[in-house]
């Protein structure tokens, strides 16, 4: 009888174990249930347990700053006493962004994070499945200090296909391109003031005439070879800044103009962008012909913002916040500098989508739980960003009485061994930042102006979908690298031959079934928004 009974009661504790089972296996809602369904390896770490050290892998853009170890040594002292984890950092150089990133991602090797955005193939990424997914829960539970900060906006940006594969910087960069001249060049070449990028010539000739070993437009391979011919773009249209179904900038593709109150979709090779894209390359031809422009970029992997001071490029092209450090390095070194931002016609600029810096969880990573926590740290404990992004206090910078960043005794931009902004930690709360000693009267006029220049536009956060024309948005990048990226640069005979073959083999890769789709996507995006 007892037998029975107790063979009973086991039947029955069975029977309630399974059913408990196979509720939370179909609670779809459930973020750890569905890891656990698709066999992720998150699954199993969820647990909050550092009990464990474990070292985690991350991947960042850019060149390694040389104080790069030091600063690693101290950020693993606070990991290790914080979580019990450790950090290893690898950079993609920028000249490598476009053949390795994906590579890297796609390796097999062990990742944990790695640096996100939507101008550096976040959707196409994430679409092929080499970013894992994350949902509000998960976020929630190892994120809490980044969750406070994050809108909500941000967060839904993020969103394909229903999923989430990306963790946005809470403080969205507010920033232009900008393009430095020196302003003893202009003085010599007769210019008081840069209005239009068109307007360069007699300041590229004048820097080829009294700087033998200075190249005009000295153009790295990967960030500058399209920056000049984006300028000459937006003084016609307003220039999104790449393809909407690519988000590669050297790639032609589908977009809008940001100014078009109607949003129209068109190809690069329909009007407007024809006759804008033509004008651009007829000028950038002139230039090149006449030696102004580096013979041979793709052979250049060092950005023109990284040589500007030294006199080796007449022009420097990055953004309102990293070209602060070039101005404070030709400041030390007795050279004042004019800034031209980079505006629509309107002189407005679109205002930079919530996913312009973010991190993603690699697919594979083995310690995702550990990375969210290490990240939540990174991006919003002032300690850890002041650090990962300024450096080590005392060695890097110093705070001043006056509650402003300085640099300490001896130590200048030149020298300095974690420059700001140089570590690819661009997603950190960029709100916790104090005002710098060393920033510029020029910088601090361009700084100031941000507001009055940047402006939402339709598009904004728009991220398309290509899983349904991948073959068609490879095809097209592939015949980009081929026949437009001469374009951009001025290295063709014939402006509006090079556009004919471009058009020839953009139609042959599918470019209009890629326009279609991208207007069915708008289209639902406007109606949802």
């Amino acid at each position: 009888m007892k037998r029975r009974l107790w063979k009973g009661l086991l039947i029955v504790m069975l029977v309630v174990v399974l059913a408990f089972l196979l509720v939370s296996c179909f609670k779809s809602n459930e973020p750890i249930a569905d890891l656990e369904r698709d066999k992720s390896p998150a699954a199993s770490l969820f647990t909050g347990d550092h009990s464990k050290e474990v070292k985690l892998v991350g991947y960042l853009l850019g060149d390694e700053p040389k104080g790069m170890p030091d600063v690693l040594d101290a950020l693993n002292v606070k990991l290790k006493k914080d979580i019990n984890a450790t950090l290893e950092l690898n950079y993609i150089n920028w000249s490598d962004v476009s053949s390795k990133y994906s590579l890297v991602l796609a390796s097999g090797e062990d990742i944990d994070f790695i640096f996100a955005a939507d101008w550096n193939y976040y959707i196409s990424e994430s679409t092929k499945g080499a970013y894992m997914p994350l949902n509000p829960e998960m976020l929630n539970t190892y994120m809490p200090r980044h969750m406070k900060k994050l809108s909500e906006t941000a967060l839904k940006a993020t969103y394909i296909n229903g999923k989430s594969y990306m963790i946005p910087t809470s403080t969205p960069d507010r920033k232009v391109n900008v393009a430095l001249f020196r302003k003893d060049i202009m003085e010599k070449a007769g210019l008081k003031e840069i209005k239009h990028f068109s307007e360069i010539e007699p300041y590229l000739a004048e820097a080829k005439k009294s700087f033998p070993n200075m190249i005009p437009l000295n153009l790295d391979s990967q960030y500058d070879l399209v920056t000049p011919y984006g300028h000459l773009l937006n003084e016609k249209v307003a220039w999104p800044g790449a393809p909407f179904d690519s988000g590669d900038p050297m790639a032609q593709g589908v977009l809008a103009d940001h100014e078009d109150p109607n949003g129209e979709i068109v190809s690069m090779l329909e009007e407007p962008m024809l006759s804008a894209q033509k004008y651009a390359a007829t000028i950038m031809k002139g230039w090149y012909d006449k030696g102004y422009i580096s013979k041979n970029p793709y052979a250049n992997k060092v950005r023109s913002k990284d040589n500007f001071c030294e006199g080796k490029s007449g022009i420097a092209f990055g953004n309102s916040t990293d070209i602060s450090a070039t101005m404070i390095a030709c400041k030390e070194l007795g050279i004042d500098v004019f800034a031209l931002p980079m505006l629509y016609p309107s002189g407005k600029a679109a205002q930079p989508s919530s996913l312009n810096n973010g991190v993603a969880i690699a697919a594979n990573s083995k310690n995702p739980q550990r990375t969210l926590e290490a990240l939540d740290l990174i991006m919003e404990d002032p300690a850890y960003v002041y650090l990962t992004y300024f450096g080590i206090e005392g060695k890097n910078y110093i705070v001043t009485a006056d509650n402003k960043l300085g640099l300490p005794k001896g130590v200048t931009s030149q020298n300095n061994t974690y420059p700001p902004d140089a570590s690819g930690f661009w997603f950190v709360n960029k709100d916790l930042f104090k005002p710098m000693t060393s920033w510029t009267d020029s910088y601090i006029s361009l700084h100031d102006k941000m507001d009055s220049y940047l402006e939402p536009v339709l598009y904004q956060d728009f991220n398309f979908n290509s899983e349904n024309i991948k073959s068609e948005v490879a095809n097209i990048k592939s015949v980009s690298t081929q026949y437009a990226q001469s374009i951009y640069f001025g290295a063709v005979d014939n402006v509006d031959q090079a556009f004919d073959n471009l058009d020839k083999m953009l139609k042959i890769a599918g470019i209009d079934k890629v326009k279609d789709e991208v207007e069915k996507q708008a289209a639902a995006f406007i109606t949802n928004k």
